[in-house]
């Protein structure tokens, strides 16, 4: 990753000076550059193609997208711009001014982030933000299985994590691995187990 910014940044300055090539986020007040090995892109890109099978094969209102950076608010109030590596957005909300940048200030409804060597952005920082900002359905795809042990085990093993907003607003996680079959509020019908996204 390497920064770009000596200064602290809103998010509306970050869209301003955010380089047009390339992928990045506002972290801390600063352009960060978004870089994925090519492991983690087949990963992200599987998903981003399933969940547009989806959305076609039952005529779901949703778009998504691997470029769509959308604002968050850290506990201590910092504005952050975040880039999932797969968003799932309301059609007519990404459509309603088609002319913006990708740049969405709304919870979308779902976010992916599949994990690398800053996996505790996921699962402490983005966690946070996410949940804050209302996004309904959040995954963490921890192909690697470089995350805590209390989250994959001891030893650990690879997982995929979905998050589901409860009425009170606050996440709640279910874990799966191998065969067994990811349960989305999104996708209801998704027939994807973990083992075919984490191996992908």
């Amino acid at each position: 990753m390497k920064t770009y910014t000596k200064q602290k940044l809103t998010f509306d300055q970050f869209l301003e000076q955010c380089p047009e090539e390339g992928l990045y986020e506002l972290v801390d007040g600063k352009i960060v550059e978004v870089c994925a090995t090519r492991n983690h892109d087949d990963v992200a890109n599987f998903l981003l193609f399933s969940f547009k099978d989806e959305i076609k094969r039952l005529n779901l209102n949703y778009v998504v997208k691997n470029t769509a950076v959308f604002k968050t608010i850290t506990a201590n109030g910092i504005e952050q711009g975040r880039k999932p590596d797969a968003s799932v957005i309301d059609k007519d909300k990404w459509r309603s001014n088609r002319s913006a940048y990708a740049a969405l200030e709304e919870p979308i409804q779902l976010a992916v982030e599949v994990t690398s060597t800053n996996w505790e952005d996921d699962y402490i920082d983005k966690l946070d933000e996410y949940q804050r900002l209302g996004i309904t359905e959040y995954w963490i795809v921890d192909y690697l299985a470089i995350g805590l042990r209390e989250y994959l085990g001891n030893p650990k093993v690879p997982a995929v994590f979905v998050f589901l907003l409860d009425a009170e607003g606050k996440y709640q996680c279910t874990h799966f691995r191998g065969s067994e079959r990811i349960v989305s509020r999104t996708f209801p019908e998704l027939t994807l187990t973990a083992e075919k996204i984490l191996t992908a």
